[in-house]
């Protein structure tokens, strides 16, 4: 087992350990379940990685981590019911399964108790790392809310997409990193540069996953062109819209407003103008530029490379990558 599957399971274990009242039962059984859905644990990872590149002692980072991991899941919950979504990680969600009212008072029940998990971090520490906590929870939430706003506005811009990404999705990775390394004693300037590598690590993997559902493999587990079908406002259609003539905005539109139309025939007139654009090979370009942009902030920090090493390892294996 390499170092990173040894942190994960220290994870999966520490996570598997928490005791959840049995009464109220609609109340904590729809918690426990969230936590067991398992998914990628990459904010509690994050948290470990950066604690690890300055103290090797990384079980006293665990609570943090775990809260961070319970943090991300309470804002999956109240996601599902926003979206109206049925299925999370391949099983019924929370909302589907009991609810939208468990679902309500399950995820804030679940806030509540990750900041159970953070007051029993050390005292000196404790500050510094609910300051971080708190601003990451409220960028997640602004994020969340531009996301909304975009559903109903007529035209976003890339800069607006891009800052709203950075908000509802690099913000949780970068509150990670930032964490484990206050808890570790890092400099402010390292916990600096590490909030910077997490927030263009965010950014590329964001633009991927939206690179992914029109030109990925159903072998993924997702279906291919789902946001086009949503007429979502990812990286690609804003890229799109920002490069297009109005003749060729005015055609996007129509297709996306187009709800009678066969969704296999949708997905391949919207592709055929992304790819006529360039779509597709401009945000690889961006994904790239963000992904060395991140490694290159890990080349700066004090701590030697070795030990830097398995953060950089997990990076580039989150974006499909052998470097």
């Amino acid at each position: 087992m390499n170092p990173n599957e040894q942190l994960q399971s220290l994870i999966e274990n520490y996570l598997a350990q928490a005791e959840f009242p049995a009464e109220p039962e609609l109340l904590y059984a729809p918690i426990a379940y969230s936590l067991a859905g398992g998914g990628k644990r990459l904010r509690p990872m994050l948290v470990l990685l950066s604690h690890a590149v300055f103290n090797d002692d990384v079980q006293q980072a665990l609570p943090a981590a775990a809260a961070v991991e319970v943090f991300h899941n309470f804002t999956l919950l109240h996601d599902d019911i926003m979206d109206n979504a049925a299925i999370r990680r391949g099983k019924p969600s929370v909302f589907a399964k009991w609810g939208r009212n468990v679902a309500i008072l399950s995820g804030d029940a679940m806030l509540i108790y990750a900041y159970r998990l953070l007051s029993g971090l050390p005292a000196e520490r404790l500050p510094q790392v609910l300051a971080t906590f708190n601003t990451m929870a409220l960028e997640v939430c602004e994020g969340q809310q531009y996301d909304m706003d975009f559903e109903q506005k007529q035209k976003v811009s890339v800069v607006e997409y891009m800052h709203m990404i950075e908000l509802k999705t690099s913000a949780l990775l970068a509150g990670s990193v930032q964490i484990g390394a206050l808890l570790a004693g890092a400099s402010e300037e390292d916990c600096r540069k590490l909030r910077r590598f997490a927030v263009e690590l965010g950014l590329a993997f964001q633009l991927q996953d939206d690179l992914l559902d029109s030109y990925g493999d159903e072998r993924l587990g997702k279906a291919i062109g789902g946001d086009i079908l949503e007429g979502k406002k990812t990286y690609l259609m804003v890229t799109a819209m920002s490069r297009a003539d109005e003749p060729t905005r005015e055609e996007l539109r129509r297709l996306l407003g187009d709800t009678g139309m066969e969704p296999d025939r949708k997905i391949a007139a919207v592709k055929a103008i992304y790819d006529r654009l360039d779509v597709p090979h401009l945000t690889e370009q961006q994904i790239e530029l963000r992904f060395e942009r991140a490694l290159a902030q890990l080349d700066t920090l004090s701590a030697d490379a070795a030990r830097c090493a398995p953060l950089r390892e997990f990076a580039a294996g989150l974006m499909g990558r052998k470097k």
